[in-house]
C-alpha cells in the first residue's frame, strides 16, 4: 500500500513539478492549491503526511497546521519555507511540525523527510490498533492473537469448554498452557467450583502423593491433622497437571484409577471417596513419542488423550507478537504507574527478530522492562564513519551528523541540553539540523523548556 501525501502550494508550477517528484518515489500524492482543501481529506485515520507551503492567500501553512493538531495532533506535517520564513519555521517545529524544509531544496532532501514522517505516522497507527485489538481481546487474554492457529485454538476451546471431557495441552515453557486451563475452566459450567494447579515438577515424590490424595491423621510421620487433597478438593472444578512428564512412576498408577473411576482413596484409610473432576494436564514433550514419553505410562498417556490441545510458540505466529507487546505494555504500564511506551521503530525490529525462547512469558517481561524505561536509545543507528569514503568534506558532514545525532540521543532529544553539549548558537544548530535531515522528535523529544 502506498503512502498517500497530502501536498499543498499556491504556485501550480512548483505543486506539478513536486508531486511528481514525490509519485516517482512511490507516494501517492493529492496536490492540492488551497490549504482549506486539506482539511476534508483528513481525520484520525489519515495514514500519511501533509506536506505545505507556508505562505498562500487564504490559509496558510501555519493555520493549517494549527487546524490538523485540532483534528490529530499525530499527523506529522512538512511546512516548505523561503528563507525568510526560517525563524517562523524553527518555532512551529517547537509547537510540534514534524519537520520543514527551505527553498529552493533538492528533491531527494523532501522525498527522505517524507519517508521518515510516513514511517513515524505508520508506527503511531500501529500503536493504536494494537491498544484497541488488546483492550478488545481481554477477555481471551492473555491467549490474544489474530492468527489462524489462535482462531482456531479459541473456537476449539469453547467448543469443549463446557464439556466434561479431559484435555491434554503441549507446549513450549511460557506458552500459556496453564492460560488454556483456566480458559477451559472459566468458560464451562465449572466455573463455579475450585480451578486446582498442581505442578508434577515441583514436588518431591514422597510429597505428591500427599497433596494429589489427601491423607488422614497419622498416615505417616507428620501427618497431625487431616489433608484433603488437590483431586478431592477440585472436586466439581477442574484440576490442572503441569509437567505432566515429571509425574512419578508409583502416582501415574493411582492416577490412572482415578481417571477410570473417578474417585479417591486419601493415604491411611481404606475410605473410596467419589469425585466430580475435569483433568486438563500439560506437558513440555510430546508424550505421543515414546523417545520424548521415556518413563510415562503409554496407558496413562492414551486415558488423558481424548483431546489433544498444542499450543504453537510465539516464532511461529510473529504476527501476533506486536498485539501481545501492547497488551503486556498497557498492562504493566497500570502496575507500575508509568505511561506505556509507544511500538518504537527499535522495539518493533526487536520484536520480529528475536526468537522469543521464553515465548509469551519473555515477551511479558520484555514489556515490563520497556514501560520501566530499561531500554536503549531509539535513535537510528548511523554508519561507522570510518568506513564510508568521499572526500574531506564529505567525511567532516557525515562526521558532524554523527555528532549530533549522538548527542541528541544522548539527552533524549531535549533541545537545550543537546545545544549546551554542542556548545552551538540555537540558529547554527536548527541549521545543522536542516541540512543532515535530522529530525529532532525521532530521538524521543522532550521538547524546548
Amino acid at each position: 500500500m502506498t503512502t498517500p501525501v497530502l501536498l499543498i502550494d499556491d504556485d501550480r508550477q512548483l505543486l506539478r513539478a513536486t508531486a511528481q517528484t514525490l509519485e516517482l518515489a512511490g507516494f501517492d500524492v493529492s496536490p492540492l492549491g488551497a490549504a482549506s482543501e486539506a482539511l476534508g481529506m483528513l481525520d484520525r485515520d489519515f495514514a500519511g503526511v501533509v506536506v505545505s507551503d507556508i505562505r498562500m492567500p487564504g490559509m496558510d501553512g501555519l493555520q493549517l497546521f494549527e487546524r490538523i493538531q485540532g483534528l490529530d495532533a499525530e499527523i506529522p506535517v512538512i511546512l516548505v519555507t523561503g528563507h525568510g520564513d526560517i525563524p517562523t519555521a524553527v518555532k512551529a517545529i517547537q509547537d510540534g511540525v514534524y519537520d520543514f524544509i527551505a527553498k529552493p531544496f533538492p528533491a531527494e532532501r523532501l522525498i527522505q523527510c517524507v519517508r521518515r514522517a510516513a514511517e513515524k505516522r505508520g508506527l503511531v497507527l500501529e500503536n493504536r490498533r494494537l491498544r484497541e485489538a488488546a483492550r478488545q481481546a481481554e477477555d481471551d487474554f492473555p491467549l490474544i492473537g489474530q492468527t489462524p492457529v489462535m482462531d482456531r485454538l479459541r473456537q476449539t476451546l469453547r467448543q469443549i469448554a463446557d464439556t466434561d471431557v479431559d484435555v491434554l495441552v503441549t507446549g513450549e515453557t511460557g506458552s500459556g498452557k496453564e492460560v488454556v486451563a483456566r480458559l477451559l475452566h472459566g468458560w464451562s459450567r465449572r466455573a463455579k467450583g475450585h480451578f486446582v494447579a498442581l505442578n508434577c515438577g515441583a514436588l518431591p515424590e514422597q510429597v505428591i502423593e500427599s497433596e494429589l490424595f489427601g491423607h488422614e491423621p497419622g498416615a505417616f510421620t507428620g501427618a497431625q491433622k487431616k489433608r484433603i487433597g488437590r483431586i478431592e478438593h477440585s472436586s466439581g472444578g477442574t484440576l490442572f497437571l503441569d509437567e505432566l512428564e515429571s509425574m512419578p512412576l508409583s502416582t501415574q498408577i493411582q492416577m490412572l484409577r482415578v481417571l477410570e473411576l473417578r474417585e479417591v482413596t486419601p493415604l491411611g484409610t481404606n475410605e473410596v471417596r467419589p469425585v466430580d473432576i475435569r483433568i486438563v494436564a500439560a506437558a513440555k514433550v510430546d508424550l505421543a513419542d515414546p523417545a520424548q514419553r521415556k518413563t510415562f505410562r503409554e496407558d496413562l498417556y492414551y486415558r488423558l488423550n481424548v483431546v489433544s490441545l498444542a499450543i504453537p510458540p510465539l516464532r511461529e505466529r510473529r504476527e501476533d507478537i506486536p498485539l501481545l507487546f501492547s497488551y503486556f505494555a498497557e498492562r504493566a504500564a497500570r502496575r507500575f504507574q508509568r505511561e506505556a511506551p509507544g511500538l518504537s521503530a527499535e522495539i518493533l525490529r526487536h520484536l520480529r527478530e528475536h526468537d522469543w525462547p521464553g515465548n509469551v512469558r519473555e515477551l511479558s517481561h520484555f514489556a515490563e522492562r520497556a514501560v520501566l524505561g530499561l531500554m536503549p536509545s531509539a535513535a537510528t543507528p548511523v554508519p561507522p564513519v570510518a568506513d564510508a569514503g568521499g572526500t574531506l568534506p564529505e567525511r567532516l558532514e557525515r562526521l558532524e551528523a554523527e555528532i549530533i545525532r549522538d548527542t541528541l540521543s544522548a539527552h533524549g532529544g531535549d533541545v537545550q541540553e543537546t545545544i549546551a553539549a554542542l556548545g552551538i548558537p540555537r540558529k547554527t544548530f536548527y541549521d545543522k539540523l536542516q541540512r543532515h535531515g535530522i529530525v529532532r522528535r525521532d530521538f524521543s523529544a522532550k521538547g524546548e523548556s
